[in-house]
């Protein structure tokens, strides 16, 4: 079901997907609601998937350190100094969290 985010409930949900892109993972970051929602996810253990730059809002929920991630390269810095293990995978999956690099990547993403 599309809501907008302020009438989105997180338990409605199954999944949540980060798609990638430069101004979109960081235009959500600066959401306190977004990052909430993210968080919600995270914190039930639902699988959240996030791909290129969608890894941008999970560093802001402070739930990432020590998982094992992947994203689009420039954000290694980003991730690990937030804690995140980064590899250089075209999909990484750690505990329900399912992180992949560039849309070269999204045959493998999609099927995970």
């Amino acid at each position: 079901m599309d809501r907008p985010l302020d009438q989105a409930n997180a338990e409605d949900y199954d999944a949540l997907m980060l798609p990638g892109g430069v101004l979109n993972p960081d235009r959500l970051r600066q959401d306190r609601r977004a990052v909430e929602f993210a968080q919600q996810f995270l914190e039930s253990g639902r699988p959240v998937a996030a791909i290129c730059h969608g890894p941008q809002l999970l560093i802001e929920t402070g739930l990432i350190e020590g998982r094992k991630m992947t994203s689009y390269p420039s954000l290694r810095t980003d991730l690990e100094n937030a804690g995140a293990m980064w590899v250089d995978e075209e999909v990484v999956v750690d505990n329900g969290l399912v992180t992949s690099r560039t849309p070269k990547d999204l045959e493998a993403f999609n099927g995970k």
